[in-house]
């Protein structure tokens, strides 16, 4: 029982953000003496609509290329926004760099310019949509020299961030995917038997961790071990498709948190900085903090997960007599609430990025807050939380509830999440 309690409190890890970073919240009144001439104190709306249309991007079937994640669309985004921003309010420290700036330049021409040529770039096809919602971002913005300036500075670092993530590695041909020979080791899985797709995302160069391995978590425990049983056996339980022992809210937990995890966390991260009114330059280095650190949780959970290559449940469940452990009673016809993730199980995807997510939304704005969440899976669904620590744990036993993670991977993630998050932070500091 002691051990079980044990591995239950990692879902639960207390996301909490310690002096130094709490020293990092960032008033939405802060602002250089210049701020009101050059419209960083000003509304960051600029930088949620940009947000919003490369969430409707990545929402667009086949707009996004399949083998790139789009953790890296983000980051480099809201990068190019935030460092665009800063070159000219000087009031923090650019995430890698800033490009000279006339006082007089326009901060929100600046980021407006940056949102809409990094996309641009990105995603070529969808130029004309682009161009139009730069073209009336611009309409609101006076004319004059310092919009003029201010657009120069944001097509700057567009085009430099753009050329410093050219060669990062996401434009490798991912490796087959070959499956190991021990017990525990992830084989493809049903019901289309699909091969992984990331295989190599591990290697693609971080956007502000020093490797992609830095905070890889230890090795899962072993099959034979009272810990996996009782994990296992959870998962068997809540997660089947047919489960008695599920709830009725869980399953729509489980339904609910099924879409694309970034996704939903940028979603959330929209509605804080619109009901804490935060200005451009807030907003700015908010998304900027959150999305390089999903990027960076992404290549990390991708590193540990090749690692350590750990099978999916419903492999375990279904090939239980090979994993050596009697407290574990197979069952080959065991099939999850949902399609299980194309990728090994540890650590888990969900409560790495919502642990991230939480650790930054935090920082920013305190963990008890008023929010919101919507789901793409299950539209007019809408579940109320009052902290983001609240929103991570959900989001993390979702996929025990979908049949797709042990708590171990959960656990797993949770700590990997909030320890990359506390990493990305302190490079924003305030001056």
């Amino acid at each position: 029982m002691k051990k079980k309690l044990i591995l239950a409190s990692s879902i639960g890890v207390v996301l909490v953000i310690g002096a130094v970073v709490a020293t990092l919240v960032l008033s939405p009144l802060l602002t250089s003496g210049n701020a009101a001439a050059n419209g960083a104190s000003g509304s960051g709306a600029i930088v949620i609509d940009w947000n919003k249309e490369l969430l409707h991007i990545v929402q667009t079937p086949g707009a996004q290329p399949a083998t790139v994640h789009p953790t890296r669309s983000y980051a480099i985004l809201h990068a190019a926004i935030y460092d665009a921003v800063v070159s000219i309010t000087q009031d923090a420290p650019p995430y890698l760099f800033s490009v000279p700036a006339q006082r007089s330049a326009r901060a929100d021409a600046a980021a407006a310019v940056a949102g809409h040529d990094t996309l641009v770039a990105l995603y070529p096809k969808m130029k004309a949509a682009l161009d139009q919602q730069l073209t009336s971002e611009l309409a609101t913005i006076p004319d004059g020299a310092g919009k003029q300036q201010g657009m120069q500075v944001g097509q700057a670092v567009a085009t430099r961030l753009l050329a410093m993530r050219a060669n990062d590695g996401s434009a490798a041909t991912p490796q087959p995917f070959v499956p190991g020979n021990q017990p525990d080791n992830y084989r493809l899985t049903p019901p289309k038997f699909v091969a992984p797709v990331f295989t190599n995302w591990g290697n693609v160069t971080p956007f502000v961790l020093n490797n992609a391995a830095q905070f890889r978590p230890g090795p899962p425990p072993a099959l034979t071990s009272q810990v996996y049983a009782q994990a296992l056996n959870e998962v068997k339980s809540l997660g089947q498709n047919t489960s008695t022992t599920r709830t009725a809210d869980q399953t729509v937990i489980g339904k609910f948190w099924a879409g694309p995890i970034w996704n939903t966390w940028n979603e959330i991260a929209e509605n804080a900085a619109l009901a804490h009114h935060t200005n451009l330059e807030t907003t700015a280095r908010m998304f900027a903090v959150l999305n390089l650190s999903f990027a960076d949780s992404t290549i990390a959970f991708y590193d540990a997960k090749y690692h350590y290559q750990l099978w999916r449940p419903v492999t375990a469940i279904r090939e239980a007599n090979t994993a050596g452990n009697p407290a574990i009673v197979g069952d080959p016809n065991w099939t999850p609430l949902a399609v299980t993730a194309l990728d090994p199980s540890y650590p888990a995807a969900h409560s790495t990025i919502s642990a991230a997510g939480a650790t930054v939304l935090s920082a920013f704005f305190g963990n008890q807050d008023q929010i919101r969440v919507t789901s793409d899976v299950l539209p007019g669904v809408i579940r109320t939380f009052t902290s983001y620590n609240d929103v991570a744990t959900e989001a993390g036993l979702s996929r025990i509830y979908a049949g797709q993670h042990t708590r171990i991977d959960v656990g797993a993630g949770s700590e990997l999440g909030q320890a990359v998050a506390q990493f990305v932070l302190p490079h924003f500091s305030v001056k």
